[in-house]
């Protein structure tokens, strides 16, 4: 069974920044995923560089990716380029929030 960018979305979507209760995925963490076999390859990033969560998100994240049937590596890249801003949340989000 071939692994898809999708399955690997719908798992990291379980994972829920708790400072601002949302997941990784909907609030625009995720930048990058890419498939080669069994490994995976996550590129993320987070809301701002000193987060104190920084090690719980991107182990969260690799468990969560290691739980997906046919996963054998998952590997978890931390980027700062670009930069996050609030633009970059799910649409849902963003009209959950009023914002445009």
């Amino acid at each position: 069974m071939a692994i898809k960018k999708e399955d690997v979305l719908d798992a990291l979507r379980e994972v829920v920044d708790p400072e601002i209760g949302f997941s990784i995925v909907d609030l625009g963490l995720i930048y990058d995923v890419s498939i080669n076999g069994g490994k995976v390859k996550v590129d993320m990033t987070l809301t701002v560089r000193g987060c104190p969560l920084q090690a719980m998100l991107t182990e969260a994240a690799k468990n969560k990716v290691l739980q997906i049937p046919g996963v054998k590596d998952a590997e978890i890249n931390l980027v700062w380029d670009p930069p996050w801003n609030p633009s970059m949340i799910s649409e849902e989000l963003k009209k959950r929030f009023g914002y445009k």
